[in-house]
Parts: structure tokens; sequence; C-alpha cells
């Protein structure tokens, strides 16, 4: 069987668009089937759905027999180990060319709320190949930030829209408040270790609710060598559940003859 790769994007046009620029292929020679259509959901903001299609990869060697899938969603260990290896392999590729007027646009409208919710904050912008980061420094960070986040994540999400809305190419926009975000990975990491930990004792599954899809991440990213345990993002929509499984003697045994 071949193996394959599913990509995602606004609509099917966008998905094909990113598998072609990704995998280097023309849309004549990109073989694939929607798996979804996506939706536009109401105004373009609560129920929004991404298109989604599967490349199939006819030149790649089989191994087995065993279809290999590659799945490129919003979290998961799988995604973010194919990127550090995408990322080591191009690491002298220059940073690409955003579009000026979409950050200095972006940069304008995240200086207008801030603005309206404290004063004195001031910015700075810095990008590298996978985004653009919006440094904020100064002002009011508890109520920039919000609790657990949700005033940066409601921010960050404005701010994502109108960037793109005046991009052709799709932007990845991150903000961050006095070093938050590597506070809350920090915070994270010993969070996913002490569940991962309680999992294994108890042999019960730990769970972590309403979590977004960069936390989600971060969560499997630390656990994905623990051969104790596996974690799996639960539900549908932005906010989901995570749950950390021990894993049985059986899986292990499983795992280690691979």
């Amino acid at each position: 069987m071949e193996p394959f790769i599913e990509f995602e994007g606004k609509n099917v046009d966008k998905a094909v668009t990113a598998a072609c620029e990704k995998l280097n292929l023309s849309k004549d020679d990109l073989k694939y089937d929607v798996l979804s259509n996506g939706s536009s959901g109401i105004f373009g903001l609560v129920g929004v759905k991404k298109a989604r299609i599967r490349v199939s990869m006819p030149n790649s060697p089989k191994k087995g027999g065993r279809s290999n899938t590659i799945s490129f969603q919003d979290d998961g260990s799988t995604r973010d180990g194919i990127q550090s290896l995408v990322d080591e392999a191009f690491d002298d590729t220059p940073i690409p060319a955003y579009p000026e007027e979409a950050l200095q646009l972006g940069k304008q409208a995240l200086q207008k709320i801030l603005d309206l919710i404290t004063t004195d904050a001031q910015i700075s912008v810095k990008t590298n190949l996978e985004r653009v980061l919006f440094n904020v420094a100064g002002g009011d960070s508890g109520v920039i930030i919000g609790k657990r986040g949700q005033n940066l994540e409601a921010i960050q999400y404005l701010v994502d829209k109108i960037v793109n809305k005046c991009s052709d190419q799709r932007i990845r926009i991150q903000i961050d408040v006095e070093g938050y975000l590597k506070t809350r990975r920090e915070s994270l990491n010993k969070l996913a270790a002490r569940l991962a930990e309680k999992a294994k004792r108890t042999g019960k599954p730990s769970t972590i609710n309403q979590m977004n899809a960069q936390d989600r991440r971060i969560v499997h990213l630390a656990l994905k060598n623990d051969k104790g345990v596996r974690t799996q993002s639960v539900g549908e929509g932005y906010y989901r559940k995570l749950i950390i499984f021990p894993k049985k003697k059986s899986d292990k045994k499983r795992s280690a003859s691979r």
C-alpha cells in the first residue's frame, strides 16, 4: 500500500496548494483524495472547519506492505517531530519575505487593542521560518494575558485574522508578553510529567480539560519519549481534553519489539 500525507487548508484548493508547495509538485502530478471540504462556520468565526486532503506518495519506499500515514494536523508529536527534522535539514534556509503591509497592519491592530486595555505597552516584531512573533513589553501584563492566557489567546486570534486577510500566503502569528510563553511551556511540561507519573502509578488515565491546540502540542511533545504513557486529544472544536493513558505491559512489549 502507498503511504499518505494529509494536508489542511481553508478550502480544498488551499490544501492542494500547500501540498504542492511542501512536496514540490505541480497540481497535475499531485494524487489526492478529499477527506473533508471544510466549513466556513458562522460569519467565518465560529464552527470553522478546515478542508483536508490525503496525498498518496507512490515513489516512497514500502515497509512490510504496511501503510505509512503522516498527518499534518493541529497538534500531536508526529507533526512536530517531522517539523523538527525539516528545520534541521533546512537550517540555512533564508527567512521567507513576509508581506510588509500585512505585518505593519498586524502591529498597528495589536497596538490599538493594547492601548484600549492598558498603557505604555510596546511591540517588537521578529520573524523566522515558521511564524511572525509579536513581543509585547510594558503595560499591565496580567490584563493582557488574562486567566490561563485566555485574553492573550483572543488577541492573537484577532491579529491573526487581520494579518491573513491582507496576505495571499498563510502567515502564522504568535504574540508573547514578557516571556509568558516560555513560562507557560515550562509549567505545562511539569504538569505533563506529574500527571504521567500519576497515570503510571495508579494505572488510570489522567485528564487535562479545555486545552487549546498550542498547549496540547506542548504536552504531546513533553511525553512523546515516555514509553510508559501515550497521549490523546479528545473532543471537537478548538478547546479539547487531553488524556494521558498508562500503557499496558503488552503495549510496552509491542513498542520494544519494533
